[in-house]
């Protein structure tokens, strides 16, 4: 697959560039694919990238002192990581793998930090992103420290679904592209024995239902948003 400025354009952070300007990093961007597990970004190699998402789903990983994985964060179609050098020309501090068969492209960040300097709307959403980020990994703290750990399991899946609104007008939706029992298990530091066993009777009681490889339907969204928030038991 070739980088066009059309492919560029998909991407929201892109989206409003200039055609020319759009023309200009295509010719210095490229494209990546990467299977299950692949490593998309490493940061003890010194690729200074930006990587926009364009099929599959990422995360954001690191590993604790005594070597033990810790998801952090998940990255879908049309979003992007690897933002925070922009701003300290640091090395990265997380790895970032694919959770599926995934394409991205990766944009250097020398020539996205140009862009930060012509166009504010470009800045705007970079600081939006940011903030959204430290949103995300602060509530992701704050879930280690439910007690319950099927709460803590259902919040977690809350988490994952994208539109939140929706999910309160509406009885059903679909977690694309889910992790898996030891991804969720790595984000809430539980074992996976035991989001098996949540998952397990989520399903007896028919609020989440896999719905193949690469779908995990969520039946009942207002009973899961109940259990995430404890307002009853599992």
């Amino acid at each position: 697959m070739e980088v066009t400025p059309d492919l560029l354009s998909v991407f929201p952070l892109l989206r409003p560039l200039p055609p020319a300007t759009l023309t200009r990093l295509a010719s210095c961007s490229w494209v990546e694919k990467f299977s299950r597990r692949g490593i998309v970004l490493d940061p003890n190699k010194s690729e200074a990238v930006v990587c926009f998402l364009f099929e599959g789903k990422l995360q954001g990983i690191d590993f604790t002192v005594d070597g033990r994985e810790v998801g952090l964060y998940f990255v879908d179609p049309g979003d992007f990581c690897g933002e925070a050098a922009l701003f300290d020309d640091l090395a990265r501090p997380e790895y970032v793998v694919s959770l599926a068969h995934s394409v991205a492209v990766k944009v250097p960040s020398v020539a996205i930090q140009e862009i930060m300097s012509e166009t504010p709307s470009v800045m705007n959403l970079l600081g939006n992103k940011l903030a959204t980020r430290i949103r995300q990994l602060t509530f992701q703290r704050s879930l280690l420290a439910i007690p319950n750990v099927q709460q803590r399991v259902c919040c977690q899946l809350w988490m994952l679904c994208k539109d939140l609104k929706a999910m309160e007008e509406t009885s059903a939706v679909g977690i694309v592209n889910p992790p898996t029992h030891l991804e969720i298990a790595n984000m809430l530091s539980v074992s996976r024995e035991s989001v098996t066993r949540v998952f397990q009777t989520l399903q007896n009681r028919q609020i989440v239902r896999r719905s193949g490889p690469s779908l995990l339907s969520v039946l009942d969204a207002k009973q899961l948003k109940n259990l995430a928030e404890g307002n009853e038991p599992l």
